[in-house]
């Protein structure tokens, strides 16, 4: 049985796939070797895009609740009642020798 490795890679172009010991798929060559179907390269570009639309639609909801939490929680801890950072608690809880003691 002779086995050849093979580097396959969605994108791109190489116009010398044979690297010797193994050979080298990119874009069109890589789809269609996997597939038998020259023309794949182009046919699943729209629903590739339809899934990734899905999932940064998810990805933007959950990034955008995080920095809601985040920002709340500074607000929380490094802010003043009218909303101004408190710069001197801010640079002391980052850089201080000594952890900050509560404040009473």
């Amino acid at each position: 049985m002779n086995i050849v490795a093979v580097n396959g890679c969605c994108y791109g172009r190489d116009s010398k796939p044979d690297k010797g010991d193994y050979f080298k798929y990119c874009g069109q060559r890589f789809w269609e070797f996997i597939s038998g179907d020259a023309d794949l390269f182009t046919e699943i570009i729209e629903p590739l895009g339809h899934k990734a639309k899905e999932k940064n639609d998810v990805f933007i909801e959950s990034y955008s609740q995080m920095i809601n939490k985040f920002t709340k929680e500074f607000a929380n801890v490094f802010c003043k009642d009218t909303g101004e950072i408190d710069w001197d608690k801010l640079v002391r809880f980052n850089s201080a020798n000594e952890e900050p003691k509560e404040r009473k």
